[in-house]
């Protein structure tokens, strides 16, 4: 914002002023008056060059719109080609064109980066599919379609940051590195010593226990937490046993087929939205034996199940995961000796014996929500540097 706010006031004051003041691109387009001397910075999105005039378009990634850039034929060369980074410096001035609001007349051009047009992977005028520029992670923020992902991704982040601040809660950092399983499904990325094969087993666990990348950090949050909320939604709500019976019936022929006990897969997800109108579906009430250990237990029967709740969005299928927790101590003493892990989480049963109270809690996964609002397909395409099986470019 200081910047903004400095780039302004340096346009005010740009008449008095003998040397060049520099503008981001979107301030360039905002003014609304023509200014004196000003540079600009930025990457040539497209070059065209006529008999009398060079159009440039550039875009130094503050707008989507691009700042187009009238000058002499004299000022073209060889190294200023579509990619390649420029100083632009001239007037700013009306431009004639119902299509934009402020165009630069440059008076010099100088190329600080070239780019080799044959060997730069991004074309210009070539709508690349996102499997192909996914192969560039280091250039694909350059693409119009990354640039305008990552910039609502980060309204996104801030809109969601701001209404939980605004609402009183903390924003809490949890670790990386844990020493619990908390999903219970065992898939965890173990972390060990680069030097295994010539120390000690002993000697390769740096933390003395076992230790691995986290898949989420609820339990931390529930040392913080206190009393929730429970808001309650207008949305179509059907219980686990519903949608098994929906699944069932269903004529479409599904990959996994639909069973009690077993997770609801992202094909059957997507199909209960559609069957529910292609309105959010809240799914409640899952197989005990199939959820975390610290969900909440309905004492139901015979079907036993849990308090728990995944929210099912058109296009994406399970956008939030939460439940009610487990704050009885008995019940959790004898889930976690069931499973043998109590002595791994007698730190999680001490939040239950000093002053626990009936809470809940989810996540929402973030990347979802962004394929959910923007309709984009792939979940990688999201993400400005994705990690998947067989890929970590960069």
């Amino acid at each position: 914002m200081l910047c903004a706010r400095g780039g302004w006031q340096a346009l005010r004051r740009c008449a008095s002023l003998p040397r060049a003041v520099r503008l981001r691109v979107s301030e360039a387009l905002g003014a609304r008056e023509s200014a004196g001397e000003v540079k600009v910075q930025g990457w040539v999105r497209s070059v065209r060059s006529q008999k009398e005039v060079l159009f440039l378009h550039i875009n130094d990634g503050s707008s989507l719109e691009h700042l187009q850039v009238v000058a002499d034929p004299s000022l073209e060369n060889r190294e200023l080609t579509f990619g390649s980074a420029v100083e632009v410096r001239g007037r700013l001035v009306k431009s004639p064109h119902r299509r934009q609001n402020m165009e630069l007349q440059a008076e010099a051009i100088h190329v600080v980066g070239p780019c080799d047009i044959w060997t730069f992977p991004l074309k210009m005028k070539e709508r690349h599919p996102l499997e192909y520029v996914r192969q560039f992670p280091h250039l694909r923020c350059r693409s119009n379609t990354l640039a305008s992902l990552l910039r609502i991704r980060s309204e996104a982040t801030a809109a969601i940051h701001s209404f939980f601040q605004a609402n009183g809660y903390v924003h809490i950092h949890t670790p990386i590195i844990t020493s619990n399983d908390c999903e219970g499904a065992g898939e965890l990325f173990h972390i060990e010593t680069s030097n295994k094969a010539r120390e000690p087993s002993e000697k390769t666990q740096f933390f003395n226990v076992p230790a691995f990348l986290t898949v989420s950090g609820q339990l931390h949050l529930e040392v913080m937490a206190g009393l929730e909320r429970i808001l309650k939604h207008k949305f179509v709500i059907i219980s686990y046993n519903e949608a098994v019976e929906i699944l069932k019936q269903a004529s479409q022929t599904f990959t996994f087929k639909p069973e009690w006990g077993c997770d609801l897969q992202t094909e059957h997800e997507k199909y209960l939205v559609k069957h529910c109108g292609e309105v959010p579906v809240f799914v409640i009430n899952y197989p005990y034996e199939l959820k975390p250990f610290y969900m909440r237990d309905n004492e139901d029967g015979p079907q036993h199940t849990v308090a728990a709740v995944d929210l099912l969005v058109p296009g994406v299928g399970e956008l939030c995961g939460g439940s009610l927790r487990e704050e009885r101590l008995p019940f959790l003493q004898s889930r976690l000796q069931r499973l043998g892990i109590a002595d791994a989480y007698q730190w999680y049963l001490d939040l239950r014996r000093f002053g626990s109270t009936p809470h809940g809690g989810f996540g929402m996964g973030f990347e979802r929500y962004l394929q959910y609002i923007l309709g984009v397909d792939n979940i990688k395409d999201v993400i400005p540097f994705p990690r998947f099986s067989h890929s970590c470019l960069l």
